[in-house]
């Protein structure tokens, strides 16, 4: 009974606080202000980084993330102006940082606060393999990914009160949750993306880097060669879902599109 009332309780929530993610058009269920998930953002990030300073911009390797992060977020902020999406191009203020840990990770905050792992360098190889990345996780915090999860959690475990009441109430559980989400770390552990944000953000992704100037095609040779290393399970920051080779062939089959808007420098 308890489980029932709860799905009608997110499917009532999804019917009075939807958006509509980018190119899918998929309505998702969304009832966390852009402003408080923003201030939430900021909060953490800054909080990451006095705990995990980020090398020096001169390390070779920042130099290879900052440009990768400039590049895409520029082609971002084409695409949302191209399609008519202004308002949510303004809701972000990039900022790109490597910082030394050997967690194979790599994420992206609302607002476009993008922190690379040094353990995740190895896998990555060249600036291209960052892009595979970065466009990935960029993906993510443009559809909202994070708050559509972080809203469903909040349905699940708090009975979907709003994220200010969720604050006051149970701030350490609340802060919980959206570290879970985004990767940063937290007593929850990672919350994975569910199969369709994965392939939403592999689909955007792969647009994003196009229209940076990367060949979209690197995000196979970049899952080949993840699905090649024996033993190697999927790093946490793309979840588990979908698999390498079911990846791998919805990548090949959106690279005809994601050609559309290659843009060589």
């Amino acid at each position: 009974m308890k489980q029932i009332r709860l799905y009608s309780l997110i499917l009532v929530l999804l019917m009075v606080s939807c958006s509509k993610v980018p190119l899918t058009g998929r309505r998702q269920l969304n009832f966390i202000p852009v402003s408080m998930l923003g201030e939430m953002s900021l909060t953490n990030y800054q909080a990451f980084l006095t705990d995990n300073p980020p090398l020096p911009a001169n390390n070779a390797n920042t130099v290879l993330v900052k440009n990768a992060g400039n590049r895409i977020s520029q082609a971002v902020e084409n695409y949302l102006n191209e399609n008519r999406l202004a308002e949510k191009a303004g809701k972000f203020s990039w900022e790109f940082n490597l910082v030394q840990n050997e967690a194979i990770n790599a994420w992206c905050m609302p607002g476009g606060k993008v922190v690379f792992y040094t353990g995740i360098l190895p896998y990555v190889k060249d600036e291209s393999g960052i892009a595979v990345v970065m466009g990935h996780e960029i993906a993510h915090a443009v559809a909202n990914h994070g708050g559509e999860r972080m809203s469903q959690q909040l349905a699940l475990m708090l009975g979907g009160v709003t994220l200010n009441v969720a604050l006051q109430q149970q701030p350490a559980l609340t802060r919980d949750i959206f570290n879970s989400v985004y990767g940063v770390g937290s007593v929850l552990g990672p919350l994975a993306y569910s199969r369709k944000h994965e392939y939403e953000a592999d689909k955007l992704g792969l647009i994003f880097m196009a229209k940076a100037g990367y060949d979209p095609a690197r995000a196979i040779t970049f899952w080949e060669e993840m699905a090649a290393i024996p033993g190697q399970a999927p790093p946490e920051f793309l979840s588990t879902h979908p698999s390498n080779q079911k990846r791998i062939k919805a990548l090949r089959d959106f690279i005809p599109e994601a050609n559309n808007y290659y843009q060589k420098p």
